[in-house]
């Protein structure tokens, strides 16, 4: 890279005329703002010291060493401690011949030991939502961009398929189902038993209310509790939702033929959202196949005296030595949690795969759940639990405030993308998009259009941030969406059809000598790809390849606007344009892939 050319040349010029060697990573570049001449700019303040110089002085003494002991470096100036280094025409030509007509630009070659992100773990008792949405598409991008910077990407699910809240939906259709399938009822399978666990709590919270006691209204916080608990322990439905998971746990036929049934619709139904969203996965993991693995490591810990059990029979691991607290790992009638069949799926992944990274693709509410997880494998003997990365990020939030699945207020994915498509239809057709194409080219483009500006929205948002979706918001052909992005990218499509259709045959040599200056501009930012797609994959990112697309989307429209490409009567520089544009929709194409964005040829 050249910024590791720079940074060289810096240090060997500063001790050279300083006498003291600085810290090569100290040496810092930055993009030249727009309105200051150059390329990159140095900051000089933290050599200050060092040189004994004002910054003035510093930054034009060091502006003349590395001009003088390099030939790519054209001209400088300095603005107070800011050093602005101008770097040849012949230099970025040289640049974009080598590689504007690399496919892979910016990509590397995929080597070493796999790294394992999970992402999606849906429960089998409901639809994939809104919030899902998020997840899938953070852990499909995250893994493309690691591949991207050649990691050897295993990409798993593992499905919550097991529990107290799958036996829940599964007793709602025992009572009020009436045997009721998908194909009776015409809905998608996951939809349908996403509508009995919501039954399930209506009728649950009823219930409740009915064994409370009639001062209920009257009594303090803490009684009220009380109160609650001892209403929901008195529940026969909870009685009945427990005993049918005891009855699972120990393998009961007419439970587990129920299970097996309900399940398989579930699995047909997310199987149609996962394909409409363009996820994938290299294999799934189900809870009911590594709970048992997780209990015997729980009693194997046991037994080692590193767990330990309490009166009730419950197994507990003691953390407070590491600031934390006691972690249930068994319940007292033997059933598992959450961490007990995480213990499992760990040990199966790393034994089949031995993994350098396990990242788990989890909202920021389970922060505590995988640093407990880490320090339980750790003390049970596993080092490589600390290979374990959480990739935590922040909920999904919509205007009317938090979704809640038990109360069926959750925004359905299939739901959204349908809204999102019938809204790219609306506008598209307003605003034309569609005029010159087919109806089955039409009805495609609405799609790419609707998923595209839901992904671009929601990937846009760093992963940290808890975010606000407002769909209505993300469809617009102006500004930081998807369609913009898109609508650039037909825009250079329809610009190197028509040089096709008048007969401009593009060569592959680059014959110009010199560079405008929006030309220059498109070039460095196309220049800067690869540095961008490292940091991406350093942070997990998918936010900075958006923030990318769109700023080499609005490059390329100041170029278009300022530059003629078709009219432009030098040839030399309608072929270099033509090349520009073309090397600029591979990179829009690749980028946004890295999103799961497809780029329509036509809008």
């Amino acid at each position: 890279m050249l910024e590791d050319l720079l940074r060289d040349l810096f240090v060997e010029g500063f001790k050279k005329k300083y006498g003291v060697e600085p810290l090569l990573k100290a040496v810092s570049f930055q993009k030249t703002r727009p309105e200051f001449e150059g390329d990159f700019t140095i900051v000089l303040f933290p050599f200050v010291k060092l040189a004994g110089q004002r910054p003035e002085i510093l930054a034009d003494e060091m502006g003349s060493i590395m001009m003088n002991e390099c030939d790519f470096i054209s001209k400088y100036n300095v603005v107070k401690g800011f050093l602005n280094i101008s770097i040849s025409d012949k230099y970025w030509i040289s640049f974009f011949e080598q590689n504007y007509k690399d496919d892979k630009f910016g990509h590397k070659p995929v080597v070493g030991a796999p790294v394992v992100v999970e992402y999606s773990s849906p429960n089998t008792n409901k639809p994939l939502h809104l919030g899902h949405i998020r997840n899938n598409l953070l852990g499909w991008s995250v893994s493309e961009i690691l591949k991207a910077n050649g990691e050897n990407v295993v990409r798993v699910n593992l499905v919550n398929d097991r529990g107290i809240h799958i036996c829940k939906s599964m007793i709602a259709w025992q009572k009020w189902g009436n045997g009721c399938t998908p194909e009776s009822t015409g809905k998608k399978g996951d939809h349908l038993i996403g509508d009995f666990y919501v039954m399930f709590d209506k009728h649950f919270k009823a219930e409740v209310k009915s064994f409370l006691p009639t001062d209920f209204d009257t009594l303090d916080e803490d009684a009220k509790d009380k109160a609650v608990a001892t209403a929901e322990e008195q529940s026969p439905l909870m009685r009945e939702t427990r005993e049918m998971l005891r009855k699972w746990e120990s393998g009961d036929k007419e439970v587990r033929s129920l299970w097996e049934m309900m399940n398989s619709w579930v699995y047909d139904g997310f199987d149609v959202t996962y394909r409409r969203l363009g996820i994938s996965f290299d294999k799934i993991y189900y809870e009911s196949q590594t709970y048992l693995l997780g209990k015997s490591i729980v009693m194997d810990g046991l037994a080692k005296k590193v767990l330990y059990q309490r009166d009730d029979n419950s197994v507990w691991c003691d953390l407070r030595d590491d600031g934390l607290d006691e972690k249930l790992l068994l319940r007292r009638d033997g059933t598992s949690v959450y961490m007990t069949q995480d213990l499992g799926t760990a040990r199966l992944r790393y034994n089949e795969y031995k993994p350098k990274k396990l990242i788990y693709v989890v909202g920021n509410e389970q922060n505590y759940h995988f640093d407990v997880l880490k320090r339980v494998l750790i003390r049970l003997g596993y080092e490589w639990g600390s290979d374990i990365e959480h990739l935590s990020y922040g909920m999904v939030e919509l205007p009317s405030g938090k979704m809640k699945s038990r109360e069926g207020t959750v925004v359905d994915a299939d739901d959204l993308m349908d809204e999102m498509t019938e809204t790219a239809k609306s506008v598209s057709e307003e605003l034309g998009k569609a005029n010159d194409l087919t109806p089955e080219q039409a009805e495609n483009l609405y799609r790419m259009i609707g998923l595209g500006a839901l992904k671009y929205f929601i990937l846009k948002v760093d992963p940290k941030k808890t975010m606000l979706f407002d769909p209505k918001e993300s469809i617009d052909f102006n500004g930081n969406t998807g369609p913009f992005v898109q609508y650039t990218h037909a825009r250079i499509c329809s610009v190197l059809r028509k040089a096709s259709e008048s007969g401009f045959a593009v060569p592959d040599k680059v014959e110009i000598v010199d560079l405008m200056p929006l030309e220059k501009n498109l070039l460095l930012n196309i220049y800067g790809w690869p540095s961008v797609l490292e940091q991406a994959a350093i942070n997990r990112s998918p936010a900075m390849i958006a923030n990318y697309i769109y700023e080499l989307a609005k490059d390329f429209n100041q170029f278009y606007q300022g530059c003629s490409i078709l009219r432009e009567e030098c040839l030399e520089r309608r072929n270099f344009r033509l090349q520009l544009a073309a090397m600029t929709a591979r990179l829009l194409r690749n980028a946004s892939g890295l999103l799961g964005i497809e780029m329509p040829e036509r809008m």
